[in-house]
């Protein structure tokens, strides 16, 4: 049974829409952590769109599941993952122009500059996991550097324009997974997922846990937050 780590940026976009006090991303957190969220994931940008540095601390502080701070690869935000010491470091690619992460970490093609922020990480006591697409020379490389984890970038899934798209997406998403499986590495997923189309990802052998934001926040508009995340709780869980 896959774990549902819930993603709470959008809940300090709205915030920074007004640059005001509120919704405050740290309510955010309680709620769902109440609806039954296994972890809490946010994603300090460099350019502090949405999550702010006041925010990861006071997260650190709080949340009483698991705390999972996505982050560049940039010395300057390895330091602050470093300092904070979150439960998990997932390592992601980030693109200022970007309106939202747009693929996988190259894992292969960055191989030092990765390898330099995992060594710095784990020396600080922190679980390391790579956001990655699910292309097996990316998890070969990933593996190499003893993370503890990768996440699968499920966009492409997610975006397909039809069920045979979707399907083919699907069945790469299935091979990734026996590939990190025999790695040995914990395998999570994440980018896209919504209350339409996680079940397919949480039913894939060995999932571990799936990282889902904007659908659930879109949701808790209308529902609230420990709402929207006890209902993709039920989903995931089969």
């Amino acid at each position: 049974m896959a774990t549902l780590g819930v993603n709470i940026d959008h809940v300090a976009t709205v915030r920074q829409a007004r640059r005001t006090i509120e919704p405050d991303p740290i309510w955010a957190a309680a709620a769902a952590e109440l609806g039954g969220a296994d972890a809490i994931t946010v994603h300090l940008r460099e350019d502090r769109r949405h999550i702010q540095d006041r925010d990861l601390d006071l997260l650190k502080q709080t949340v009483q599941v698991k705390l999972n701070l996505e982050s560049a690869i940039t010395p300057a935000m390895t330091a602050i993952a470093c300092r904070v010491k979150p439960d998990q470091v997932t390592l992601v690619p980030e693109n200022r122009a970007e309106v939202t992460t747009e693929g996988g970490l190259d894992v292969v093609g960055q191989r030092e500059a990765v390898a330099i922020a995992v060594g710095q990480l784990q020396d600080a006591g922190i679980t390391v996991s790579l956001f990655i697409d699910p292309d097996p020379d990316q998890i070969e490389a990933s593996a190499a550097l003893n993370v503890a984890a990768v996440e699968l970038h499920t966009g492409s899934y997610a975006n397909a324009s039809s069920e045979a798209a979707r399907d083919h997406e699907l069945q790469a998403l299935a091979r990734a997974a026996t590939l990190i499986r025999q790695a040995g590495l914990t395998l999570n997923a994440g980018h896209g997922l919504t209350y339409r189309n996680v079940v397919p990802v949480a039913e894939l052998e060995g999932m571990h846990e799936l990282n889902i934001g904007h659908s659930i926040v879109a949701r808790a508009i209308f529902t609230g937050m420990t709402t929207a995340v006890r209902e993709m709780k039920a989903l995931i869980s089969g």
